[in-house]
């Protein structure tokens, strides 16, 4: 197998330690050695990339994809695509995370049954480019939960993102049915949501119907994810055991302890980007701020805020990722939450930058292997034209994800292109090209 270089870079290594200059081997998929300069192992090697000062770091994991939502305005377009366009519109929205340096994705519900299986079955058979993905089932949701978009005079499911069940009969039918398609978990909507004219901190499901497809999940080595504002519902993943907990917005104090006593066991992806897009980003399309206030994300935004907070001092993982692929906040600009991390959770950006790699590889079950810049690591590698750390927000711009690298072979590479210089490690305020525009309110 050949070894590659690459050389004259500030690495961030995913560990928590700091950014420091050097160099790295890469045999075959595999990063076999990391330097820090003065240190030189490139002359092992058979072919180099010279970083030019670039900002190396792991590829990024996205812990809450849609990626058959269809950056459109309204939850009844996704369903409105038939199957056959949709399952293309997937694969260009994959290629798309790609290209941003979404090396690794969860699938955290498919619009139809079998698009995210089919999508990682291509994906991994090299029929189209994406990152490493576990696929979703549906949402499985009950009888006018969130994703039962039925009309009274319509049939059920003519028009729902949801799989509609009632009673724990049909909670098992229906996990079965996912099973055997071949998703990687199966997702559950335990909670509302505004947007659908649900109150989020409505909890629609009884603990027989949860019990009900944890059992069934768990027999057949499946995880569960779950969509999980309320506190009730965050308060069920625990006791269930689900793993993935999506949102956790209203979560409370018993619920915080709950997930503390079992921060090992669980992730939570809250989404915050949903919410803070939606509260003051959707004018154009129909919601604005005042709109928002009155659907109650407003409220939700500042409880998600306070409650993230105290997950993360708590050492509660929490993730990047979430309902991207609405109209105001499409495909590809899923690096927002990061600095929205930041801006709501107090998150340090290495902090928010450890989120997205090093637990994107353990939310991924492959913690040994994906995440950080470390000997017997796969290599997915992103290199940054400047430096995140400075302003998480660079990794929204395409131009300055100058090379995207998964198993060790170059996905994307605009290092000649980029319009910029590098500006690695200097204060925000002094990087010439920094965007200083208007940051979003953030709650007291």
């Amino acid at each position: 197998m050949k070894k590659t270089a690459i050389t004259n870079v500030a690495i961030f290594d995913g560990s928590g330690g700091d950014v420091f200059n050097g160099e790295i081997l890469i045999e075959g998929n595999r990063i076999v050695e990391v330097a820090r300069f003065p240190e030189k192992i490139a002359a092992q090697a058979d072919q180099f990339i010279d970083g030019k000062g670039k900002f190396l770091m792991p590829g990024m994991t996205e812990a809450h994809t849609h990626f058959s939502w269809n950056d459109q305005p309204t939850l009844a377009a996704i369903q409105m695509m038939p199957p056959e366009e949709h399952i293309l519109w997937c694969v260009e929205v994959a290629k798309r995370y790609l290209d941003m340096g979404w090396t690794s994705a969860i699938g955290a519900a498919a619009a139809k049954a079998r698009l995210d299986v089919v999508l990682r079955n291509a994906i991994n058979a090299g029929q189209c480019p994406g990152p490493r993905y576990l696929a979703g089932s549906q949402e499985i949701t009950t009888l006018g939960g969130l994703g039962d978009m039925t009309l009274p005079h319509l049939p059920f499911e003519e028009f729902s993102f949801g799989h509609i069940v009632i009673g724990p009969e049909e909670v098992r039918k229906a996990t079965r049915m996912f099973l055997k398609f071949g998703v990687d978990h199966l997702k559950i909507n335990l909670s509302g949501e505004y947007i659908a004219g649900i109150p989020a901190e409505l909890s629609p499901f009884s603990e027989e119907e949860i019990a009900m497809l944890t059992t069934e999940a768990k027999r057949n080595g499946k995880r569960v994810a779950a969509h999980a504002r309320s506190a009730e519902s965050v308060k069920q993943c625990v006791r269930h055991g689900i793993e993935m907990v999506f949102h956790a917005s209203f979560a409370d104090e018993e619920a915080l302890d709950m997930l503390e006593a079992n921060k090992e066991k669980h992730f939570v992806a809250p989404g915050i980007g949903w919410l803070v897009r939606t509260s003051f980003h959707a004018s154009e399309y129909g919601i604005t701020p005042e709109i928002a206030e009155k659907m109650g994300y407003r409220h939700e935004l500042e409880a998600a805020a306070d409650t993230l907070r105290k997950m993360h001092r708590r050492g509660i993982r929490v993730l990047p990722g979430g309902d991207y692929g609405f109209a105001w906040m499409p495909h590809g600009t899923n690096a927002n939450d990061l600095q929205y991390f930041v801006d709501y959770i107090g998150m340090t950006p290495k902090e928010a930058l450890l989120s997205a790699t090093r637990l994107g590889g353990e939310i991924m079950m492959r913690g040994d292997e994906l995440g950080q810049i470390q000997p017997g690591f796969l290599a997915d590698l992103v290199l940054v034209d400047g430096d995140p750390l400075c302003d998480l927000r660079i990794l929204t711009d395409p131009a300055r994800i100058a090379m995207v690298m998964q198993d060790g072979v170059i996905h994307k590479d605009v290092r000649d292109t980029a319009p910029r210089e590098a500006a690695l490690h200097l204060p925000a305020s002094e990087i010439p090209w920094h965007d200083k525009g208007v940051q979003e309110a953030v709650p007291a």
